[in-house]
């Protein structure tokens, strides 16, 4: 037992009932320490806290009950009044015999009306009874409340004011004498008040819903308003009572007067207590009433900054898209809402943009506009709280689109971020479509559960290395990603400015084969029978199929494929087939042999589209295949044209083995195999063809590619410094055939893996592979380097744009193109746009230092286009810039397209890709087909993005549609568009050719002759020349200085005057070319490759997509072609033998792929 006992310690004082009787002395010297665990028991007590307050249904009935009692006190009371009689007894005789009812006189106030009223029995019934249950209600919840402070309880104004209430009218059940006494019942508005806080609070916890602070607040202030008229009125009207005995009307009328500061003064109050009454109400309402509007105004404030909520029931009765960004800028908002609204489906649409950050002030004003300010709501929250994702109906939207904020310095942290809301959005919303923009490939992988995802980096190397080899194939796919009618440019005087801006409307679409008029009739027919009589017929032009059971789509099959009733058709056109009318051609022929509306060699006919209002009639033209040697097709003698064959094959039905020139698509690389070159074999570059066995990146779509035996060593990809290996220090030393591609880049990033890929894919001959130069201002890492190794004739070289001599050593002097990337460190500045300056300001000094260098620039903003060879005086961009504006004021969404560099793909903004995922949400094949294009996807079948050139020996065919008619009897290839050159004549510049003082006069009228022929399309930079008058003034003021020149200094100044002439007749031109020779010299470099005088300012590009049949062909026009895949032809045999490369390449490299 003693063991027992010291092993258990004893209980507490607390639980012994011998130390409740005796008390324990050792307990005060026990240093433990009691602890009390309160539990919810299962008590009556807590049943009734559990009913009455932690129960929200429960307590929001209780609180309902207990707010309709107070309303029913104030009801009881205005019956009161109204029964009341002043002038009658007030039932007092029992305690004041001496009260009297004489009436008022100013020196005396009789104060018996103001304590006595009338009231009857069954009124005072009614009272009490309230008085009863409301007391009971108020004793039992301060009980269940209580919390060990009585005073907090007692001390509340609630309280308070429930016994001033409540407490007299259970004195008068007790003694019947006190039945008349005044009570201020109406003080119970404030009680109602205090419960219908309690109650909305109640309200929405009871259903689940995040409670609207901006509610509350207008309830509160609406109500302390009320309770405050109220109390007036009351008190005002009984305390009268002893004065004019004012009715409850005339005590609102004066309450109302009073607050709002008319004061009429017909109605006063008489007597000194209701002056003080006044006096009292207008003080708490000048302290009470600002406090709750300023309460309001800044709820109402931030409520503006965040948006609010887009309710639940619009979400589910009303279409919305949720817009996820960083930060919202005006130029990504108008583009985002331009292609959006451009679509006639998605006009009942609403946008959601979700945005962390304050809407600028820019963005605002354009969200006040009635045509965005209907459809466009703003929300301030972030998508990673899914309390801001509910504020959305994210769950109820159609698609959640979320872009990255380029104009970062990091921007893979500006891609995590990207990530994390795209694992939001998926986690709150699975159901939800997301279509995601990243800006770096190797975070792609990340986010493949989203439906659609735009990687830019991606997309910016391959448009510019396609840029190199096909040119403008940046604006090519920006205009077809761009939504347009074809109606900019129409009014413009210039030729090329109306095909051009028609030409632009055209877009991508599809149909089913069976549903098609364009299409059904070519069912069992081959593609390019099909796609060149449904040119030849409608103007269309067919791109690609996909079939039912596949998802992949195929551009340019093959004349080998056969269409099929449920195949998916792709075509290029101004407007969709749903919107077009067609009309027979034999109706209108009279008509249109008596209009010709466009003659010469580029006339359009007039079965070509015409847009108006987003229909289309096209009239239908006979399709049968005419004969070869029919007049339209009849060719020049053989003897002419050194023996070329003297008419045109007709597209076949059914494609025939016969009939196709395989050894044309394979003719080049079958002899690169098998018969190298002798040069090839001296050097010992021989260069096989398979997949590129290292990848920087996840995600990255193999190629088939030129590709090395053994892989390069690093030492050897370094340009500018010699190894082991050679000795060579600049370009011109390698002795390159081909002209350089030269990329100038600040990092070299995984994307620019992207800008070497298609430049050696396996269907370019090998004698056309240009050697790359990569010029990085940051030495590239290992992992790039293992890339980039395999590839023939690439190479890199630590150095800037800013460095004339880093530029030499590259090679710049015989260069084919020069690719200008923007550095990611200038993106992000103070000003937005100045993001690009340094960009410009670079490119521009390479082109006025090596004007015949074509130079590809990247931008961060579209606007800054029209800085690129920039001319201060030159009156034809001045027009151009006056023509943008216009296209920009009749809501064009291309209006920067007439820039002349633009228009000749010489600089493009990635920005303007941006469209390309907002088109996906109606185009869901668009991202598919425009990474065909560019080559970033290879699907087997699936015909890639080439060009052609038109020599003279090619001038022949004539027209468009016989071009169409030769390349698909022929070859199988699709064109899709011409890449145009037009001489742009120029007059004479200051900078190219000096005019003497005395010369001046004999040459103004022809140049002013010269200037009207051209209709102001002079490029010159000379102010002179743009000035006439000034030019004039300034010779005039020459001649009158030369006449005042003494004449006892004749040899001396016909010296310096020589001397001047000298260097006036010194160009612009001529001091930079003598600057980049004097480098060149000084670094040991031949000037013999620099060319000097070589100008490309006087020619103008631009492009003509899907042209009408009849338009004519020029010398040296390049065409867009769709070329099938060389591979679908090459026996298994020969496809073995090129695969069989990748089996040799060492599995290292393949094993250190990392992420």
């Amino acid at each position: 037992m003693v063991d027992l006992e010291s092993e258990v310690p004893p209980l507490p004082p607390r639980y012994r009932f011998r130390d409740l009787l005796l008390g324990d002395q050792g307990w005060q010297n026990d240093d433990r320490v009691q602890v009390e665990f309160y539990m919810n028991e299962n008590t009556f007590k807590e049943r009734l806290k559990l009913f009455f307050i932690k129960n929200q249904r429960s307590s929001l009935r209780i609180r309902l009950f207990n707010f309709s009692l107070k309303l029913l006190s104030c009801l009881l009371y205005i019956i009161r009044v109204l029964l009341d009689d002043p002038t009658q007894g007030h039932g007092c005789k029992e305690l004041n015999r001496g009260c009297s009812s004489q009436n008022y006189t100013p020196a005396k106030i009789d104060w018996s009306p103001i304590i006595w009223v009338n009231r009857s029995l069954p009124l005072w019934g009614l009272q009490v009874s309230v008085a009863l249950i409301s007391l009971f209600e108020t004793m039992l919840l301060g009980y269940l409340s209580y919390k060990g402070n009585i005073w907090e309880q007692v001390l509340r104004i609630p309280f308070l004011l429930e016994i001033i209430n409540a407490v007299p009218f259970i004195i008068t059940i007790f003694w019947p004498a006190l039945r008349n006494l005044f009570i201020p019942v109406f003080l119970n508005c404030w009680l109602a008040k205090h419960a219908l806080e309690n109650m909305i609070n109640d309200l929405h916890r009871a259903i689940q819903r995040t409670q609207s602070a901006m509610f509350n607040q207008v309830l509160i202030l609406i109500s302390t308003l009320l309770c405050l008229i109220f109390t007036c009125i009351c008190g005002i009207q009984h305390l009268e009572r002893a004065g004019n005995k004012l009715t409850l009307f005339d005590s609102l009328y004066f309450c109302i007067v009073t607050f709002s500061t008319v004061g009429f003064g017909d109605v006063t109050p008489k007597i000194w207590p209701s002056k003080l009454l006044v006096v009292i109400m207008i003080c708490v309402a000048l302290v009470v009433l600002p406090i709750q509007f300023e309460q309001l105004a800044y709820l109402w404030m931030e409520r503006q900054k965040s948006g609010g909520n887009y309710s639940r029931h619009r979400a589910q009765t009303e279409k919305h898209v949720v817009l996820c960004v960083s930060s919202l800028k005006i130029d990504l908002l108008m583009d985002f809402l331009n292609e959006f609204y451009a679509h006639p489906r998605l006009q009942d649409y609403y946008v959601v943009i979700l945005c962390p950050t304050e809407m600028d002030a820019q963005v605002r004003r354009v969200l006040q506009i009635p045509m965005w300010s209907q459809r466009v709501i703003y929300l301030q929250g972030s998508v990673l709280k899914d309390q801001d994702l509910l504020r959305a109906k994210m769950d109820d939207a159609e698609a959640c689109f979320i872009l990255s904020s380029r104009c970062e310095m990091d921007r893979t942290a500006a891609d995590h971020q990207t990530i994390l809301r795209a694992w939001a959005v998926k986690d709150f919303a699975p159901k939800c479509p997301l279509y995601v923009q990243i800006l770096k490939p190797e975070n792609k992988f990340h986010i493949k559960f989203a439906d659609h995802v735009v990687c830019e980096e991606e997309f910016k190397y391959a448009m510019l290395a396609l840029n190199c080899i096909c040119p403008a194939t940046s604006t090519l796919i920006t205009l077809l990603v761009h939504t347009s009618r074809g109606q900019e440019g129409q009014q413009s005087p210039e030729q090329w400015q109306k095909m051009y801006g028609r030409c632009s409307g055209n877009e991508v679409y599809h149909i089913n084969l069976e549903d098609s008029t364009f299409f059904a009739e070519y069912e069992g027919k081959s593609f390019t029978y099909a796609s060149f009589h449904a040119h030849k017929k409608f103007g269309v032009c067919l791109i690609g199929v996909r079939r039912e059971d596949n998802k992949n789509i195929l551009l340019n099959p093959g004349p080998r494929y056969i269409m099929s009733a449920t195949d998916i058709c792709f075509y290029i056109n101004i407007t969709k087939e749903e919107n077009s009318a067609f009309k027979k051609q034999e109706q209108h022929r009279k008509n249109n042999e008596s209009k010709s509306y466009y003659h010469g060699p580029s006339r359009l006919p007039l079965h070509s589209v015409i847009a108006s209002m987003g229909t289309v009639a096209i009239d239908l033209q006979d399709t049968g295949c005419r004969s070869s040697s029919g007049p339209t097709l009849t060719l020049p003698s053989e003897g002419s044209k050194n023996g070329r064959r003297s008419s045109i094959a007709p597209v076949l039905e059914v494609a025939d083995s016969s009939s196709l020139q395989a050894c044309d698509l394979l003719s080049d690389q079958s002899e690169d195999e098998t018969t190298p070159s002798d040069d090839d074999i001296s050097t010992g570059l021989e260069y096989a063809k398979g997949y590129p066995p290292y990848s920087p990146y996840i995600g990255s779509s193999p190629t088939f590619c030129h590709l090395l035996h053994e892989k390069v060593p690093f030492c050897c990809l370094r340009l500018d410094k010699g190894c082991q290996h050679n000795y060579y220090e600049d370009a011109k030393a390698y002795g390159f055939k081909n002209k350089l591609i030269i990329v100038a880049a600040e990092t070299a990033g995984n994307g620019l893996y992207n800008f070497i890929v298609p430049l050696r894919a396996y269907y370019r001959p090998k004698k056309e592979l240009n050697p790359i130069v990569l010029l990085l201002d940051n030495p590239p890492d290992m992992h790039f380097l293992d890339a980039i190794c395999w590839f023939p004739v690439v190479y890199y070289m630590v150095g800037s744009i800013d460095n004339l001599d880093d530029l030499l050593r590259c090679g710049v002097t015989f260069a084919a193109n020069m690719v200008v990337v923007d550095k990611e460190s200038t993106m992000s500045a103070e000003e937005d746009y100045m993001a690009d300056a340094k960009t410009i300001v670079n490119v521009q000094t390479l082109f006025r230092l090596f004007s015949s260098l074509s130079i590809i620039t990247e931008l961060t903003h579209p606007a800054n286009m029209r800085f690129m060879q920039f001319r201060a005086k030159d009156c034809y961009s001045l027009a151009l810039s006056k023509l943008e504006k216009k296209e920009r004021e009749k809501g064009s969404n291309l209006a920067f397209m007439f820039r002349l560099p633009f228009a000749a793909g010489r600089v493009f903004s990635i920005s303007m890709l941006d469209t390309l995922l907002y088109q996906s949400f109606v185009k869901d094949y668009m991202i598919s087909i425009t990474r065909l294009l560019l080559g970033l996807d290879t699907t087997p079948g699936s015909g890639f993005l080439c060009s052609m050139k038109i020599t003279e020996d090619d001038l022949w065919i004539r027209t468009y549609a016989r071009l169409y008619q030769k390349l698909c009897s022929s070859t199988g290839d699709i064109p899709i568009g011409i890449y145009r050159t037009e001489s742009q004549k120029l007059t004479t510049s200051e900078s190219q050719i000096s005019i003497s003082v005395e010369e001046w006069e004999d040459t103004k009228d022809t140049k002013e002759q010269i200037n009207n022929r051209n209709n102001h399309r002079n490029s010159t930079s000379s102010d002179q020349s743009d000035h006439p008058l000034l030019r004039r003034k300034s010779m005039q003021w020459a001649r009158r200085l030369s006449r005042k020149v003494p004449k006892h200094s004749g040899k001396t100044a016909e010296k310096i005057s020589q001397q001047r002439m000298s260097l006036y007749k010194r160009s612009e031109r001529q001091e930079l070319a003598e600057l980049v020779k004097n480098r060149m010299k000084h670094l040991g470099l031949s000037t013999a490759g620099y060319d000097e005088m070589n100008d490309h300012q006087n020619t103008l590009s631009y492009i003509l997509i899907n042209p009408s049949p009849d338009t004519r062909l020029e010398l040296n026009d390049v065409v867009y072609l769709i070329r099938p895949d060389p591979l679908a032809y090459v026996p298994n045999t020969i496809s073995s033998r090129k695969n069989s490369f990748c089996n040799t390449i060492g599995q290292d490299a393949r094993e250190e792929t990392q992420l």
